[in-house]
Parts: C-alpha cells; structure tokens; sequence
C-alpha cells in the first residue's frame, strides 16, 4: 500500500550540517511568529499566522544532521470545520547524502488529500520547503512569514517601549 501523507523533497549543493542547521532555524523559513526553541530533543515552540493557522509543535526525535521530528501537540485552522486536523501528527525532515549533493524530504504523517485543510496545506508546505528553506540553505536568506506588525505594535504599547 503506498503511503498518501504529504511529502515534499529537495536536494541542494550543501552539506546535512548545513541543512540540519536551516531546518532547525524555524523563524528563518516558516514564520517570524515562532516562539519557543526549535533545535533540541523536547524543544516545544508555537506558530501562529495571522487569525488563520495556530499550533503547537514538540521536537520529539532529533538526530543532528540526519533527522528531526515534530510532534503537533495542538493545532488550530479558522477555515476548517474539523479542530482535530494536524492534532498529533508527526512532520519528519530526514537529510541524506546523495553523493556531492544533501537531501531532504519532509514528510508530514497524517496530512492526505482526505484532510479538509489538504489542498491549503499542500500548497503552503511546499511553498515552504520548495522555495522558502531551499533558499535559506542555499542562500542564507528564507522567505518566512514576517512578524504581525500590528501585534507587534500593542505588544510595544502594552509593555510601555
């Protein structure tokens, strides 16, 4: 039986180091809305986009240079009826060597195109990994999600700087 979670694979002229590190540099290619830590066993960050997509996510395997998994503790889509998608799945970055080049394939197990959020997901992690992290590996320089600058404001007003 052949799987249908959704996987998304690259293959750059870079090291796994060099990868493992733009991987584990979450704020660098997903969101500038990560807080937590994002590179250590048992590591828990939050992402949050906009009024749209909220989750919580504990590094559960990390193996530097060769994998890191994440474990989605909680998960919250405004455009989806069903609260539970995403809810304790497993997103898996797994970098190889292939000889001079370094491959990684992120698999998110239990996201399929029977999920209502598939079609979105599907085209927002493969944004992230095709275009945002590669970039980030290759260039030094991702496309995240910026800070809401709106949020951003009050929480300057709120804290009085």
């Amino acid at each position: 039986m052949t799987t249908t979670d959704f996987t998304s694979t690259i293959i750059v002229d870079k090291t796994p180091a060099e990868v493992f590190d733009a991987v584990t540099n979450v704020r660098g290619w997903w969101s500038e809305e990560i807080e937590g830590n994002t590179s250590k066993i048992n590591d828990v960050f939050n992402y949050h986009y906009e009024d749209m997509h909220r989750c919580k996510m504990k590094l559960i395997e990390v193996i530097p240079n060769e994998v890191i998994v994440w474990h989605v503790l909680e998960n919250y889509f405004s455009f989806i009826e069903d609260d539970k998608e995403w809810t304790d799945d497993k997103v898996i970055f797994e970098i190889t060597k292939v000889g001079d080049k370094t491959q990684l394939q992120m698999t998110h197990v239990g996201l399929t195109p029977q999920n209502e959020c598939y079609k979105a997901c599907n085209d927002g992690w493969t944004y992230y990994i095709q275009t945002s992290l590669k970039s980030l590996i290759e260039t030094g320089k991702g496309m995240p999600n910026a800070k809401d600058t709106a949020r951003t404001e009050t929480e300057k007003k709120l804290s009085g700087k």
